[in-house]
Formats: C-alpha cells, sequence, structure tokens
C-alpha cells in the first residue's frame, strides 16, 4: 500500500501550496456549507462539518469566512438548497479506479466537465456503483514515523481507533466514520502532531502500476479534477513504488 500511502502524504503537502489560492477558499467554504446543511451546525455532533472546518483551518481560512459558511448551510439559504454533492466513479490509466467528491450548484456542468477530464487523460467516467464497492469510507489519520513510534498511538486504540500501519515513514491511524474525531482528539490531547487528518474513501484493493508512464498519466488526470472547482477530493486505488511516485508527482 505503500504508493497510495505516499500519495497521500504528497496530496497533504501539496493542499497547503495550493490553499493560498481564492479557489481553494471556495472549495473549503462549499464543503462546510453543505456538512452543516446535511448534519447541523455543530462539528461536534457532525463528523462531516468537523472534518470540513479543520480542513478549513489548515488551510488558513480565516475564521469569520467558517463561520459564514456554517450560518449559511443552517439557515437553509437558497445558496445553500442551490448545493449538491455529487460522486463521480470511474477508471483511469492502467485500470485504476477514481472516486470523485464535487460539491455544485449545477450538476449538467459539473457531469459535462468531469466527463471531459477523464476523457482527455486517458480514463472513461463510468456509472453509479461501477467503482464504489472498492471503497469504504473511513477517518484516516497520517503521523510521521520518525517522530512517534506504534506505542506512542495506543492512545488512538483506546479512544477506538480500528488499525494503525506504518509504511514510507508514515503512521496511517484508521477509524470508524463514528469514532473518527474522538480518535483525532484523543492523538491530539496527547500531544502527538498530525500531518493530516480526513475522512476519505480509503481503498479495499489495490491495482499496481509499474510503468512510470501510465503513472504520471494518472496523477495528470487527478492533478485535472482537483483542479476543477467543483471537486473537493479525488481517491484512487492505485500502489505505485514510492520512488517512481515521487518521481510523477514532482
Amino acid at each position: 500500500m505503500s504508493g497510495h500511502s505516499k500519495w497521500a502524504s504528497i496530496k497533504h503537502k501539496k493542499a497547503i501550496v495550493d490553499s493560498r489560492r481564492g479557489a481553494q477558499f471556495t472549495k473549503l467554504a462549499r464543503a462546510i456549507t453543505v456538512a452543516a446543511r446535511d448534519g447541523g451546525g455543530d462539528p461536534d455532533a457532525n463528523a462531516a462539518l468537523e472534518n470540513a472546518i479543520q480542513k478549513a483551518k489548515a488551510s488558513s481560512m480565516p475564521k469569520d469566512n467558517i463561520e459564514r459558511a456554517i450560518a449559511k448551510g443552517t439557515g437553509a439559504g437558497a445558496d445553500a438548497e442551490s448545493l449538491e454533492s455529487i460522486l463521480y466513479e470511474g477508471y483511469g490509466p492502467g485500470g485504476v479506479a477514481l472516486l470523485v467528491e464535487t460539491v455544485t450548484d449545477n450538476r449538467n456542468r459539473t457531469g459535462a466537465d468531469v466527463k471531459h477530464l477523464f476523457a482527455r487523460h486517458g480514463g472513461s467516467l463510468g456509472e453509479p456503483g461501477s467503482v464504489g464497492y472498492l471503497f469504504d469510507k473511513k477517518g484516516v489519520i497520517l503521523i510521521d514515523a520518525a517522530r512517534y513510534s506504534e506505542d506512542d498511538l495506543l492512545v488512538a486504540i483506546e479512544a477506538g481507533a480500528e488499525d494503525i500501519t506504518a509504511e514510507d515513514g508514515l503512521h496511517e491511524v484508521i477509524t470508524g466514520l463514528q469514532d473518527f474525531t474522538t480518535v483525532r482528539q484523543a492523538l491530539e490531547e496527547a500531544g502527538i502532531e498530525l500531518d493530516s487528518a480526513e475522512l476519505l474513501y480509503r481503498p479495499s484493493s489495490l491495482v499496481e502500476i509499474q510503468h512510470e508512464g501510465q503513472v504520471a498519466k494518472l496523477l495528470r488526470l487527478i492533478d485535472a479534477l482537483e483542479d476543477n472547482d467543483d471537486v473537493g477530493a479525488v481517491h484512487a486505488n492505485f500502489d505505485v513504488p514510492a520512488d517512481m511516485l515521487e518521481r510523477a508527482a514532482g
């Protein structure tokens, strides 16, 4: 699972740089608004909202922007009602399965854009359910393995984490959706610095890619999808040697 874990780390570092762009703030605000609309404005009782707020804070989104996005969602305003979450499924180069999370006020536009990007970069958009069964939605917390041992992270297991793995210099703490906030808070209270903490679609099986050209094409497709204003996240089930992934991502 080395390639996928390494990719998660690369994406996290990339997101910090990209967060300086106004477009990223728009995506983050939409995610907060939809989470607040669907599950209420209390992050302690709404894991999706808590996750969206944490991502916004990690990207240095101003507090006022966050509060306005929550208010828009809980106020049932016209803007909030016009937004909907749509999950697109498809295949990329090498037969890699992709899930594309979007928040949009125009599903026809977003659907056409996503289909075009798949086709342009050697992939194909599938029907609903075509690849979704290959993923489970989990809480995923990444921690620097050079700084902390697995013993340091036992607090996560005590708080309800399902598993802890270590590869490519990262501990990956896996939680169920309901335990995500509790486990994250337990780690933070124990003084553990988190590389990232997100609710993600985690692949249950992986596709190995050994050809560097295919890796580069796949990453171009993922980057193009993530650059779309309506796309919030892209999840993939590939396994690539870490050194090859670093070269292709660089």
